[in-house]
């Protein structure tokens, strides 16, 4: 069970300083390692990214930090909250369509892979892709609604496609990018949570695993806002490119050895 903690509390860690919100970390990882049914992995990674995020934003909220722009953030968190309804019933009818749990485990991580890889791509040749300074609230909204149902339906809370967005459509720099991934991430998480318990479609799982991987997130969080008080932008974004490329071999990994179980 130790294990459970760990995961949760580097990948918390990390997430927190890159703004990725960690569950695109623990996902893949917890796959790897196969400790729990697909279900119960996506269910226990957003209930962990949920407690990292909820810390952080509260703290950044109560420090009056100015980092997070409410007039950009707060349309894309709605749109966010939605579209992790939409992600939840998405995985759900793959899950229904798929014969074993094993195929869908193989969606999953292939779709990881494929969006981690333009992440990725992306980061290392940003400098060279024009930004632009979108304002206008639907646009927001309707931005948000696209990255919750990728995050929701992944599994990862949010992830490293919520930097990306914050850098093209909005041209945040890496920690401002990093404040808003994780006040979008909040939203989003609670959305889908709140919706997985009201009709009753919780996946089997061990509650010890809940207890410290919740823990995990909560002691990550807070660790994490005090490494990313301390980096600067080339630290973290030096950081968030070495775990994006190690998500996508464990990912492929994933990827092949779901379709060979």
């Amino acid at each position: 069970m130790l294990i459970f903690f760990l995961v949760a509390l580097g990948a918390s860690a990390a997430g927190a300083i890159c703004g990725i919100g960690g569950g695109v970390i623990i996902k893949p990882v917890l796959d790897l390692f196969h400790l729990e049914t697909v279900s119960a992995i996506s269910f226990l990674s957003g209930c962990t990214v949920l407690t990292m995020s909820c810390y952080s934003v509260g703290r950044s909220l109560l420090a009056g930090e100015k980092r997070v722009s409410l007039d950009v953030g707060t349309p894309l968190a709605v749109g966010a909250a939605a579209g992790g309804l939409l992600g939840n019933q998405m995985f759900a009818l793959v899950r229904e369509l798929s014969d074993t749990p094993s195929r869908v485990g193989a969606v999953q991580s292939a779709c990881l892979a494929a969006v981690t890889v333009g992440t990725l791509l992306y980061t290392l040749n940003k400098s060279r892709i024009p930004t632009h300074q979108v304002r206008n609230k639907w646009a927001c909204a309707l931005i948000g609604l696209v990255l919750g149902c990728m995050s929701s339906f992944l599994g990862i809370g949010g992830g490293p496609i919520n930097l990306v967005v914050m850098y093209f459509f909005f041209s945040m720099d890496t920690k401002t990018a990093a404040a808003n991934s994780l006040y979008i991430i909040f939203f989003s998480q609670l959305c889908s949570l709140l919706t997985t318990l009201f009709t009753a479609s919780v996946p089997e799982f061990h509650w010890p695993a809940l207890v410290l991987m919740a823990a995990g997130g909560l002691g990550g969080g807070v660790l994490g806002r005090r490494l990313n008080r301390r980096m600067d932008s080339g630290a973290v974004e030096w950081l968030f490119v070495l775990l994006m490329s190690v998500i996508i071999l464990i990912s492929l990994f994933n990827t092949w050895r779901y379709l060979t179980c």
